[in-house]
């Protein structure tokens, strides 16, 4: 009897956890699909993230491959167009390094 209780049990146990794992890797596949987004909407789908969600997943592996990029060091900055602070007009960045060369600095600053 105690037999036939250990053996429901594992395989109820076994169960769950297939369960559980084919519940982890689909919403792993949707966080890694947002990191390969914009920011905006990977700030979105991470507004909604629960605290506990954050020692589930391996974050920060996937976040350094999904934002990797191609660039070496001593490569030229690929061009891109900012707001301004004001938001009058929007800068591109080969307009500021016509005469001069521009140190680009990503970071907060609170």
């Amino acid at each position: 009897m105690k037999m036939k209780m250990k053996e429901r049990t594992k395989r109820r146990l076994l169960i769950a956890c297939a369960v559980l794992f084919c519940l982890w890797l689909p919403f792993l596949g949707y966080i890694n699909w947002a990191m390969h987004q914009s920011p905006e909407t990977f700030g979105h789908v991470m507004a909604r993230m629960p605290m506990p969600a954050y020692f589930l997943f391996p974050f920060e592996t996937m976040w350094t491959r999904a934002r990797k990029g191609t660039l070496k060091v001593g490569d030229s900055a690929p061009d891109f167009q900012v707001k301004t602070l004001d938001a009058k007009a929007p800068v591109q960045l080969a307009s500021l390094w016509v005469n001069k060369p521009v140190v680009l600095v990503f970071g907060s600053y609170t």
